[in-house]
Parts: structure tokens; sequence; C-alpha cells
């Protein structure tokens, strides 16, 4: 019995940790928009969000093996999260 609480527990966890990866992703897209609508001055918003993802990008792109592999786990995870 204290197996299943435990098992239940993780699984709780698990949800939550989605949750929140759900909703920082949501939160992601709806800074890109407002900075794309607004442009990159607008209140409440970080300075330049776009310009930080596409250095993000292409500093995984340029570390060869490694971007790769990590990108590969972003889509990995990205699609266990949709299912």
């Amino acid at each position: 019995m204290g197996g299943d609480k435990k098992l239940n527990m993780i699984s709780r966890i698990k949800q939550i940790l989605r949750e929140i990866i759900d909703f920082g992703l949501l939160l992601i897209a709806i800074a890109i928009i407002l900075e794309v609508l607004f442009g990159p001055s607008s209140p409440f918003l970080g300075k330049n969000i776009t310009q930080n993802l596409v250095g993000l990008i292409n500093q995984l792109g340029s570390e060869g093996v490694v971007g790769i592999i990590s990108v590969a786990i972003i889509i990995y995870l990205w699609n266990r999260l949709q299912k």
C-alpha cells in the first residue's frame, strides 16, 4: 500500500511539472507575440525576447553534436508532453 501512495505522489509531481512547462511555453509564446506587435520596448516584458531566442538557437546550432542532441531531447520532451 505504501508503494501505491509513492506512485500516486510521483505521478502527481510529474503532472504538476508538465503543467508548469506548458504554462512557461504559453508565456514565451505570448511574450513573442507582444514583442512582434508592440516592439521590444513593451512594458512588463524583458528586452529583446526574440533576439534572446534567436541567440539561443544559434548557440545550440554552433555547438555541433551537443546542440543536435540538445534539440533532439527538447523535441522528444515536447512530443511527450503533447500526448
